[in-house]
């Protein structure tokens, strides 16, 4: 599979996220006592507040790992039904301060990175709430390709209160 230009979209939206900041959005913060062994492993995208990068996106994963640096590895996984193929991107992770929070900065092309912010996270590491450096990128993610109902209303509770528009999130085809 061509990795250029088959990349997902949420590669090119983190990248480009990255050119304002990889830091949250203001009154937003990052979840502290993160243990990024436990977060490794495969993430399904329950929904995602819409981008030109992901439109249409189907079955997106994020698949994480560690790097031989101390970073995290990326792999980026999703389906474009319009064209009928996969598209997948590698990228690379780093925490911009003590790993112990959950606020990194990730990169699929060259020096550019974008915020990536867990700021809600279960405690048994199945659901994760993730937003950029702004309040236009968010997702919700999940171990399992569907989540409960009280879970999810859990999580939106969360986001709604800190400003995100929940209305708008794309609920993805897993």
């Amino acid at each position: 599979m061509k990795l250029w230009p088959v990349v997902t979209g949420i590669a090119i939206a983190l990248t480009l996220v990255a050119c304002k900041s990889p830091t949250p959005p203001p009154g937003v913060q990052p979840i502290s006592g993160f243990d990024a062994s436990r977060y490794l492993g495969k993430w399904y995208e329950i929904a995602r507040l819409e981008n030109r990068f992901e439109r249409g996106m189907e079955q997106v994963t994020a698949t994480y790992g560690e790097r031989s640096d101390g970073g995290v590895s990326v792999l980026n996984r999703g389906y474009d039904p319009v064209k009928k193929k996969w598209n997948e991107s590698e990228g690379k992770a780093y925490f911009t301060g003590e790993p112990t929070t959950a606020a990194l900065k990730v990169s699929f092309f060259g020096p550019f990175y974008g915020g990536y912010n867990v700021i809600k996270l279960d405690e048994n590491y199945q659901y994760a709430l993730v937003s950029g450096p702004n309040r236009d990128y968010l997702w919700l993610l999940a171990r399992t390709p569907t989540i409960p109902d009280a879970v999810k209303q859990d999580y939106l509770n969360t986001a709604r209160s800190l400003g995100f528009k929940v209305d708008q999130l794309v609920w993805v085809k897993q």
